[in-house]
């Protein structure tokens, strides 16, 4: 969809959190359009202040789910206008225009995520807890979610045990119910 608007030329696409760093600095892009569920164990908040550090002229593009907009924390907020935050259910026309408008400088805030974000609770678990977590969502057991994140089936238990921990639930289940309430995530 991007590629097709004639003032914008998408150099790369990433799959995971850690590429995007390198890719970032090897091709040097005016914005970054940075998914906050994009897979990996990257923390989104480091890599936009590593972003904002390496390519100080780039404006980030936050693609934020509203339902776990809160996962965003006001840390990350207080990175714009250079970071800026637009819910993943925006408009193609929205994303256009975000891109442009961080291009040229100008802050870009949906301002619902700007609230959740503002007034969310410190998010407790790490980037990989909450991966796990996401993945346990529909009840994959901990083998396939190990498959799934090349891990072992003891390391993804010690993640939702220590999820579990960390959320106060009594379960997995619960600290799922938890961690989304909460927009962790």
């Amino acid at each position: 969809m991007l590629a097709r608007e004639r003032d914008l030329i998408v150099v790369a696409e990433v799959g995971r959190g850690e590429d995007l760093l390198t890719v970032a600095l090897r091709e040097r892009p005016e914005v970054v359009v940075l998914d906050i569920a994009l897979p990996g164990t990257v923390e989104v908040d480091e890599l936009c202040v590593t972003l904002c550090e390496e390519l100080p002229d780039a404006g980030i593009l936050v693609l934020v789910d509203r339902r776990t907009s809160a996962a965003i924390g006001p840390e990350l907020t207080r990175l714009a206008p250079r970071v800026g935050f637009l819910a993943t259910d925006s408009s193609p026309r929205q994303l256009v225009d975000g891109i442009r408008e961080l291009a040229r400088g100008k802050p870009v805030l949906d301002i619902d995520i700007a609230v959740a974000a503002l007034s969310a609770e410190n998010n407790p678990l790490t980037s990989r807890e909450r991966e796990v977590l996401r993945k346990a969502v529909d009840g994959a057991p901990a083998g396939e979610i190990a498959a799934e994140l090349f891990l072992s089936t003891g390391t993804v238990r010690n993640y939702l045990s220590s999820a579990v921990s960390k959320t106060g639930g009594r379960n997995r289940i619960e600290a799922i119910r938890i961690a989304q309430d909460a927009g962790w995530v």
